[in-house]
């Protein structure tokens, strides 16, 4: 049976009379599966071997030498050409014409002509040289000879021996022989590594110059990672950014694209360089390709900023260190600087650097302001240092909203005149009623006598969002929040927009994630000073910043959440920005909480003392006496103006038209007149008090 298995099977059925039958059964193995034939197994084996990283590696590094040798010749060869003839000039004065600079042409082709004239007298001097060369030659030989023949008399009538006339000139020989027999000797060794002396100093420069592909290139060379910014290394970027028109044109340049650079200079942390596009290409192809410009210079996307200069057909490229952005700046001078105070009107704000390393300062004067960005990217502490400078002013006024509620604006009180934090309802009727109140001062301002001036008042609203997005309506049924036009947060905003910056009466708000609903277009387009940090999209990037400064350049949609964290973009004409640029990119000085109390420390010793208020008092009783007591608080005087600014902020419905007279006669009546001090007109606390005492005696005494 061969292979075959022999399987006995018992029959198991109970006895019979028949005996007991045994079954012999042939079961056939299995087929033997079939041989790989030898080409299959061959063409396996030699796949995996040419797929191995072993392989490529060596494939890589034979073709790189190789190629390094190969364009090393091509590159000495075109230096030597470009040396020997006037390529060079010719270049030069191609891109000049091509770039319209007709006086830079005109001198390249003074120089190619100064060239080819100095090139002329060399060539008819070579055909006048052998004759000269034979004669020299005649000449410089009997010359030699005799010198050497009045060398040998001179030694022969100094040893009295005749055959040393000839001495010398036996010596020479001796010396010439020797000289012959070892070029005899050294020759052949010449012949053979002379070539290869010359293939390793063409494979130098080759290396030297990275000649091969860039799949040959070892890995570390190959990233690029830190590669400096160089004229080849731009015009190669954008020859391969994918708009035909641009490399066609690069192609077609004499010059391979050089005459579109402007000089590459140094800049902060990084370069920066124009580039006159060619015609036919526009601005907005380079800007909508970004991402790929910047890997095609070996950089991350964020480490590219794209501009336009006044310069027509012209982008501005600014090119950071390789992870340069990525490392902190240093401490505020508000911080380092215990001295330093701040003057709203000429002053500015210490608030960051610039991509340059330039200190980057903002003039608040007069200018309504909006920082945006997403959640947790450092809107507060960009927003509260620009408050912590101007709190170094002690004419400063501020009426503060913290809608968030965790203590991020906790420091200034005893310093601002309210302060409101929370993020309830609640919350935001107190901050919708503070701003209606600031809405009240600026009225009263405005009917002022004309020249009069007035302090600075601050109405600051962090959180902003919560205010347009609150559901809550008062008792006539009008909405806090929402941007109608009977929305009063959103009313009360836009009145101050209008009109409050005559009369010094700012409004200061940061919002997160701007929507056309928790920031409505009225309100964002109202403020003079418009800033960003970190967003999602390009529609967020326009409603923060406008359509202006986005088609400019500005991209904060491009910004890395979490890890560009304090850096903004910022549209104003409160800060020094490039010209023809629209925006300019800050990267914000990071204070923290203890060091901002420590600042506002600072600034209350600059005061004569507020008392601030948590919450705004509506609709009950007030006794006008002991409210101006409250205001004046620890202060030993207060100036007239202020105590009605703060009586305003107090109770608005109470005092929110008040004048001088009416303030007048409630102390005068008390015994507590006002008097001049410096020549301004202060309240004392002492006499108010007193006042108060002697009221509060009396009616004891009548009860």
């Amino acid at each position: 049976m061969g292979d075959n298995v022999v399987h006995l099977h018992k029959n198991t059925d109970p006895p019979t009379r028949e005996a007991a039958v045994t079954t012999l059964t042939v079961v056939p193995d299995p087929a033997p599966p079939a041989p790989v034939p030898l080409w299959v197994r061959s063409g396996r084996a030699l796949k995996t071997a040419a797929t191995h990283e072993n392989t490529k590696t060596v494939v890589r590094t034979v073709a790189r030498h190789g190629l390094y040798t190969f364009n090393g010749g091509r590159i000495v060869a075109r230096r030597t050409w470009d040396g020997r003839t006037g390529a060079r000039y010719e270049r030069m004065l191609r891109a000049a014409e091509a770039a319209g600079n007709y006086e830079v042409a005109e001198e390249w082709e003074e120089r190619l002509q100064r060239f080819r004239e100095a090139r002329h007298r060399r060539r008819m001097d070579l055909l006048h040289s052998p004759l000269d060369v034979a004669k020299g030659a005649a000449v410089g030989t009997g010359m030699s000879i005799g010198t050497l023949v009045a060398l040998g008399v001179v030694m022969a009538l100094n040893t009295k021996d005749v055959t040393d006339v000839i001495t010398p000139l036996g010596a020479v020989i001796e010396f010439i022989g020797l000289l012959i027999t070892i070029v005899q000797v050294v020759w052949p060794y010449a012949v053979t590594l002379g070539p290869l002396f010359a293939l390793l100093a063409l494979w130098s420069v080759g290396r030297k110059q990275q000649a091969a592909p860039n799949w040959a290139l070892p890995a570390n060379v190959r990233s690029g990672e830190g590669e400096p910014i160089t004229p080849s290394i731009v015009v190669k970027a954008l020859r391969d950014l994918g708009v035909p028109a641009l490399r066609n044109a690069i192609k077609e340049m004499g010059d391979a694209g050089a005459s579109m650079l402007g000089p590459i200079r140094i800049a902060g942390c990084g370069v920066e360089v124009d580039v006159t596009l060619p015609s036919g290409v526009s601005t907005i192809e380079v800007q909508n390709r970004r991402r790929k410009l910047a890997e095609n210079l070996t950089r991350h996307e964020h480490e590219v900023f794209i501009t336009i200069p006044q310069a027509a057909r012209t982008v501005r490229l600014w090119i950071a260190d390789s992870g340069a952005l990525d490392e902190p700046i240093g401490p505020s001078p508000l911080v380092t600087d215990d001295t330093m105070t701040a003057d709203y009107a000429k002053g500015k704000a210490p608030w960051g650097q610039d991509l340059r390393g330039d200190a980057a300062a903002l003039s608040l004067y007069q200018r309504h302001l909006l920082i945006t960005g997403l959640s947790n990217q450092g809107k507060t502490v960009a927003l509260r240092s620009l408050a912590l400078w101007l709190s170094l002013d002690k004419s400063v006024q501020f009426l503060m909203g913290d809608l968030k509620g965790v203590g991020d604006w906790a420091m200034f009180d005893g310093l601002a005149t309210t302060l409101i934090q929370g993020p309830t309802d609640e919350h935001v009727i107190q901050v919708t009623e503070m701003v209606e109140s600031a809405v009240d001062e600026m009225n009263r301002r405005i009917q002022a006598p004309p020249g009069t001036t007035f302090p600075p008042l601050i109405v600051l609203v962090d959180e902003a969002q919560v205010a347009f997005m609150c559901p809550a309506k008062d008792e006539d049924r009008r909405p806090y929040g929402g941007s109608k036009a009977n929305s009063r947060y959103f009313m009360a905003v836009r009145k101050i927009h209008n009109q409050g910056r005559a009369v010094n009466v700012l409004m200061w708000q940061g919002t997160q994630d701007p929507t056309n609903e928790n920031l409505p277009k009225l309100v964002r387009e109202g403020a003079h000073t418009r800033a960003s940090l970190a967003l999602g999209t390009e529609s967020q990037a326009r409603m923060a910043l406008g359509d202006k400064a986005v088609d400019g350049g500005a991209a904060p949609n491009l910004l890395r959440p979490g890890l560009d964290r304090g850096t903004l973009v910022v549209a104003s004409d409160g800060i020094t920005i490039p010209a023809g640029q629209s925006s300019i990119t800050v990267r914000t000085h990071y204070i923290d909480d203890d060091a901002a109390k420590a600042i506002t420390d600072r600034a209350k010793a600059l005061r004569d003392g507020v008392t601030t208020l948590h919450a705004i008092e509506r609709g009950a009783e007030h006794d006008s006496l002991a409210d101006i007591a409250a205001v004046i608080g620890d202060a030993p005087r207060v100036r007239t103006k202020d105590v009605l600014a703060r009586l305003a902020t107090r109770n608005a419905d109470a005092y929110g038209g008040w004048s001088f007279i009416d303030l007048k006669r409630v102390l005068d009546d008390a015994g507590a007149e006002p008097y001049k001090s410096d020549g301004v007109m202060v309240v004392a606390r002492d006499r108010v008090a007193r006042a108060l005492a002697n009221r509060d005696g009396s009616a004891s005494a009548d009860g």
